[in-house]
């Protein structure tokens, strides 16, 4: 048979050019999976509150935030990659889960509320008493796992908007890689509001704050 030039030539140009719309396609899935990704877990919560206070108080910080990242990694591959009964959670589940996540947060409102009344100690760490890992890490997870809102943003919506690209692992990427970023820039940047309470009071107040916001949140939830 003949070799004709030009019919591979134009068949490998073809050839460039479906592999630069994939490229470009899974450029744009990731872009937009950091973005929403990003803009869902950027607003202050439970969880992010309790990761800015251990960054403050410099206190078992790449566990954390490692805990708080590998879980939305989990959660997003979840809603992106399928599993419908994550979704469909029947209404009997999802009121045990915003009770037991109100009760949590009550909890730890209390204690922070407590500890705003009773800390003599200013925030940077120094003449505060050092938690365990183990109670730390224990406190992530309940703040991950025990927010129903969690699994909304992360499962339900991010699932829902995957489908709209067919490189849903770029999407995934892209949104998994805006939870690492995020989490890991509040937990070891918070440090540096450490010259903001530098004073006992400053951080009383920031504990208060702290329960005010707890209670705020289970509330939210119980109402839901």
């Amino acid at each position: 048979m003949a070799y004709h030039g030009p019919p591979i030539a134009t068949c490998c140009g073809a050839i460039r050019v479906s592999s630069n719309d994939m490229n470009d396609s899974a450029l744009q899935a990731a872009i937009s999976g950091f973005t929403l990704g990003l803009s869902l877990i950027f607003a202050i919560g439970a969880q992010n509150t309790f990761v800015l206070r251990q960054g403050i108080m410099r206190q078992h910080v790449l566990l954390v935030v490692s805990i708080c990242a590998a879980s939305d990694a989990l959660l997003i591959s979840a809603g992106v990659f399928g599993f419908g009964s994550v979704l469909s959670l029947s209404d009997d589940v999802a009121q045990w889960g915003r009770w037991a996540g109100a009760g949590f947060l009550c909890l730890y409102g209390i204690l922070s509320l407590r500890s705003a009344l009773t800390s003599r100690h200013a925030m940077s760490g120094e003449g505060m008493a050092l938690v365990r890992w183990q109670p730390a890490a224990l406190a992530c997870l309940a703040f991950t796992w025990l927010n129903p809102s969690v699994y909304l943003d992360t499962v339900v919506l991010l699932g829902s908007v995957s489908t709209q690209y067919s490189a849903k692992g770029a999407f995934a990427l892209g949104a998994v890689s805006a939870s690492f970023v995020f989490f890991f820039s509040l937990g070891f940047g918070a440090r540096l509001l450490a010259p903001l309470f530098s004073r006992a009071r400053a951080w009383q107040w920031f504990e208060a704050a702290v329960g005010v916001m707890m209670f705020a949140i289970a509330w939210a939830l119980i109402r839901h």
